[in-house]
């Protein structure tokens, strides 16, 4: 008879569809990520810095009260397919065609001259995006916790999910870079407005597939209660819900280290002036982060999910000093920086590669403990709310980080019908600074708040052990139910 380590509900196949489908979410998603958007809007659709900026800030405001609503409606859907699944069902192909939208914007609106059309044109079309996004988003990262009880099972679709999407990731950057690189250097005869429509293209067809294998191959096995519970119980029980709590509030408090992911984007772009070059300086960090996946069931034997928290924060904000201060008189030197970046991105690959795993398996923790307490699962209200704080980073980050460039020196102007940058003195300087240093050490507060968790050893064990117990009795009633009908 096989013991509970011993259980295997989801086979290596449904974990590689859903592994499949992290990788087509990640290359969609990639493109938008917070230094990229902020460049598309600035540089190649043209748009004032400060209507991005504020933009940017009312999208993350929106989605303060737009992702926990539609967690409760997640949360709410009872069918056959379950309540997470038919949401992966109809949600990728209107966000594969939003996609398209997005970044057909420059392509659509050329020839438009009054700049308010362009703008309402990329209020209207990211935050429709965002919207169906986090429809998607939600319950796929809702399936990690559906998807069995067993926490093995767990930690491998996370595993391949992380893994999969990681790659993605890579191959929807080099593809982006790589077509800008060869737009701007004049190595083929295009427009980055067309570079970029060429993505969203790509991103749709190719990477909304992908995503669409989650609807298609994953089940939800943990037993739900067949009672639909109420919105503003949903967030009644969030807000009792302590461990997700404190992992909401890291998340706030390292929100600001979002603004590593627009300056290093505009590093390659402004300061060295070769986007491709970022794909040299991922390529030892993406190698050992994809190394490091073997040692993660050795590293969470040795250390538990809220020690690991706190060195990936420790970790990154060390390595931040040492590489800032290594590099501060050399930042415009190819030769000097990209050996620096190249051991930046190698710690950050490794602490981000075992962080992007455990805190997924956290939140699905947390959801736990609150089946133990209420007899509900709330993986739309408690996943929205992490899905928001992610998008929060994004939003903010990019917001602040457009802001500040005039602040710093740099602006754009049109010549030719092409925007060009026009920078200060110490514009190149700051641009260092905001990319290597501030991002971590700001990112070192979300450490705070894991001094006060306490979800984890024989706590853990005994809820875990208790919600199986209690599942069993679930299952064996609803039998003996049927049976009688």
């Amino acid at each position: 008879m096989r013991t509970e380590t011993e259980k295997r509900y989801v086979g290596y196949g449904e974990a590689l569809a859903y592994g499949f489908a992290a990788g087509g979410k990640s290359f969609v998603t990639t493109p938008t990520q917070s230094g990229y958007l902020s460049l598309f809007f600035t540089k190649v659709f043209g748009l004032p810095a400060g209507a991005v900026s504020f933009m940017m800030l009312l999208s993350g405001l929106w989605d303060a009260v737009n992702d926990p609503m539609i967690g409760s409606v997640i949360d709410k859907t009872r069918t056959g397919y379950g309540k997470l699944r038919p949401w992966l069902i109809v949600t990728p192909l209107p966000f594969a065609v939003l996609t398209v939208l997005l970044f057909g914007g420059p392509t659509f609106m050329n020839g438009v001259a009054f700049p308010g059309v362009k703008i309402a044109y990329m209020y209207v079309s990211y935050i429709l995006w965002e919207l169906c996004f986090t429809f998607a988003d939600v319950p796929f990262n809702g399936m990690t916790t559906a998807v069995s009880p067993l926490p093995h099972d767990r930690t491998r679709v996370i595993s391949f999910s992380t893994f999969f999407g990681g790659i993605m990731a890579g191959a929807s950057q080099t593809l982006l870079l790589s077509l800008m690189d060869a737009s701007e250097k004049g190595l083929w005869n295009v427009s980055l407005r067309t570079v970029f429509l060429l993505i969203g293209v790509i991103s749709a067809v190719f990477g909304g597939g992908l995503f669409s294998l989650a609807g298609i191959f994953t089940k939800e096995r943990v037993v739900q209660s067949a009672r639909q519970p109420g919105i503003a119980e949903g967030f009644r029980v969030l807000l009792h819900n302590k461990p997700l709590m404190l992992i909401v509030l890291s998340n706030m408090l390292m929100s600001a280290g979002g603004l590593y992911n627009v300056f290093t984007t505009y590093y390659f772009a402004e300061v060295l002036q070769l986007n491709s070059l970022k794909l040299l300086i991922d390529i030892p960090g993406g190698a050992v982060g994809i190394g490091t996946y073997p040692f993660i069931p050795a590293i969470k034997r040795k250390f538990d999910n809220k020690q690991l928290m706190i060195i990936h924060f420790i970790s990154k904000a060390a390595v931040g000093v040492v590489c800032f201060f290594a590099g501060c008189r050399h930042y415009t030197s190819k030769a000097v920086a990209v050996p620096i970046l190249m051991l930046l991105n190698i710690v950050i690959s490794i602490v981000n590669t075992v962080k992007n795993i455990i805190s997924t398996e956290m939140i699905g923790d947390t959801i736990d403990y609150m089946e133990l307490e209420t007899e509900e699962r709330n993986e739309g209200v408690s996943f929205a709310v992490s899905s928001f704080f992610g998008k929060l980073t994004s939003s903010v980050s990019t917001s602040i980080a457009t802001a500040v460039l005039p602040r710093i020196g740099l602006t754009y102007r049109t010549v030719n019908g092409e925007q060009v940058s026009v920078k200060g003195e110490k514009t190149d300087f700051y641009i260092w600074m905001f990319y290597v240093l501030v991002p971590q050490l700001l990112n070192a507060l979300g450490v705070i708040p894991f001094f006060w968790y306490n979800l984890t050893g024989k706590r853990l064990a005994d809820i875990r052990r208790q919600l199986a117990e209690r599942r069993e009795t679930m299952i064996a009633r609803r039998e003996e139910t049927e049976g009688a009908k």
